[in-house]
């Protein structure tokens, strides 16, 4: 089975890619197939502008580097996301991918005289977010169960994804970082446990 790995951090030595790295090198133990997207090192403009409105309003066809996104993720049995939380959430690199990735007529179909349709239910995600504070700070202060809100919920089962793995990597800054890499990697390799390649 294959996966697409969506990077979103500017740096190539963070912990961030090498977190994605172990993901895939867990995934390849497996003996299934992956891609990563640096969404940084590729140059994804993030910037939602007119054609992605064009899009939204009248089902134009989306820009060619939006294209070539929602086919990676049409190659890909399950989708991973390795991203640093910025203000208790997603950065504006990836968030900006998903404004304008997901879009009507692909991720989902409404219009004012019908409901959502989900098109992604095909799709399992998995969530690995590095965060500097601790548990208790995430816990104490609601963010943990905000940002599931938001992203598992609000994006992902908006579409029909299901959100398999939403795993925060906390205390990322303070000796946690191993441990991290064992979990990225651990989740690579049982990614598709107990899964059949139809055909």
């Amino acid at each position: 089975m294959h996966a697409l790995i969506v990077v979103a951090h500017h740096d190539p030595q963070s912990l961030t890619h090498s977190i994605a790295v172990q993901a895939a090198a867990g995934l390849t133990a497996a003996g299934h197939t992956h891609e990563i997207a640096d969404l940084a090192a590729e140059g994804f403009d993030p910037r939602y502008g007119a054609a992605d409105q064009r899009v939204h309003r009248s089902r134009a066809e989306p820009p060619a580097d939006v294209l070539a996104e929602q086919a990676r993720i049409d190659r890909a049995d399950a989708l991973i996301l390795a991203f640093p939380i910025y203000w208790w959430s997603l950065p504006g690199l990836l968030k900006g991918w998903i404004d304008r990735v997901f879009v009507n007529g692909w991720a989902i179909d409404y219009g004012p005289d019908k409901p959502v349709v989900k098109k992604l239910r095909h799709l399992h995600v998995h969530l690995l977010a590095v965060g500097a504070a601790d548990e208790s700070a995430f816990e104490r202060h609601g963010y943990a169960k905000a940002m599931r809100t938001q992203i598992d919920h609000g994006i992902f089962d908006y579409c029909g994804a299901k959100v398999l793995t939403s795993e925060l990597m906390l205390e990322s800054e303070s000796g946690s970082a191993q441990a991290h890499l064992n979990t990225a990697r651990a989740i690579g390799q049982r990614l598709f446990q107990g899964e059949t390649v139809a055909g």
